[in-house]
């Protein structure tokens, strides 16, 4: 694929879609195909140590594409990892991309992250404060939400008009950004919010016509989790306290599930349909989404409630940048 430019624009891919509708495995061919690198955009999949329950690529299905932003962060580490961060990072990865010839990718299902990533916005990285975050969250447990949402007028009236009171967490973090860094939050906000993407994206989405036929793939992605040592994994990850220093990693799906059956308060088998059904809305949620978005094409992946064949899934994204 030539790496012509279009308005002075460097052209890029994006696969996006819900957890199990095959991203990765386009993503991958196409990369093949044109001489690409994936850049993963995935909240979850940066994290170090957590492989199985985020369902990151293993070397067989990466076929020996270069994949970017994986296993970039530990879990533990207090200070976390931002929307922001990401664009950041994702930057970094796509221009190195670029410079060295070659196709970039970016592959997830992560919608907030590439939405935020398209909008070309530049982000300011803000200071965190972990200790100050906890104290305030203790404040709204202490004297109410709405004590600690009347704190967030008084600093910035404006994204108190955009948080409701009970998201305590972005509440918190709204007042963290305004204390660490002396400015408000929906400044910073605004200063994102540039409309012109800085590359020529094409994002190619993966539609289903038979919803039954994704949740089928989501329920066997669930139990082939499980065959791979998900309980386990779960365990250690409990023992490294990742969900006690991440509260990402904590309500992240794939994980929380599987807790009542490490503490032998259910069986295995009603926490796995539990994370199931939690999956299939989380791909309700991620359809919901992309949906919305004008940017993304779409391809439809089944017919007459079957996978199409695999080259005619490719060759049909391929008609959408070519």
């Amino acid at each position: 694929m030539s790496q012509a430019l279009l308005n002075n624009k460097p052209r890029i891919l994006a696969v996006v879609g819900s957890t199990a509708s095959g991203k990765t495995a386009l993503a991958v061919e196409l990369a093949l195909r044109h001489g690409g690198e994936v850049v993963s955009c995935d909240s979850m999949q940066i994290y170090r140590d957590m492989n199985i329950g985020t369902a990151k690529p293993d070397a067989a299905e990466r076929r020996g594409v270069p994949h970017h932003l994986m296993d970039i962060v530990s879990p533990t580490d207090p200070s976390g990892y931002s929307c922001a961060d990401y664009v950041r990072d994702a930057r970094a990865a796509v221009d190195d991309i670029l410079s060295r010839g070659k196709l970039p990718i970016l592959c997830g299902g992560t919608g907030l992250y590439l939405d935020a990533f398209l909008r070309g916005g530049t982000f300011e990285v803000t200071d965190s404060d972990p200790t100050l975050r906890r104290e305030l969250c203790e404040l709204a447990e202490r004297e109410g939400n709405d004590a600690l949402h009347a704190m967030l007028r008084e600093l910035d009236p404006e994204s108190a008009d955009a948080i409701h009171p009970n998201n305590v967490k972005r509440v918190a973090r709204a007042i963290e950004i305004c204390r660490t860094t002396g400015r408000k939050k929906s400044e910073l906000d605004r200063e994102s919010r540039v409309p012109d993407c800085p590359y020529d994206a094409t994002v190619i989405g993966l539609h289903y016509e038979s919803r039954a036929l994704l949740y089928d793939r989501i329920d066997r992605r669930v139990d082939i989790m499980l065959e791979q040592g998900l309980a386990e994994e779960t365990r250690r990850l409990r023992e490294m306290g990742v969900f006690d220093i991440c509260q990402t990693a904590a309500q992240a799906i794939g994980y929380k599930e599987l807790f009542p059956y490490l503490d032998g308060m259910a069986t295995l088998q009603s926490c796995t349909e539990t994370l199931k059904m939690a999956t299939r809305r989380y791909a309700k949620r991620q359809i919901t989404w992309f949906s919305a978005k004008p940017y993304v094409s779409w391809i439809t992946v089944d017919e007459g409630g079957e996978i199409k064949d695999f080259k005619d899934i490719v060759n049909n994204a391929e008609n959408l940048f070519s």
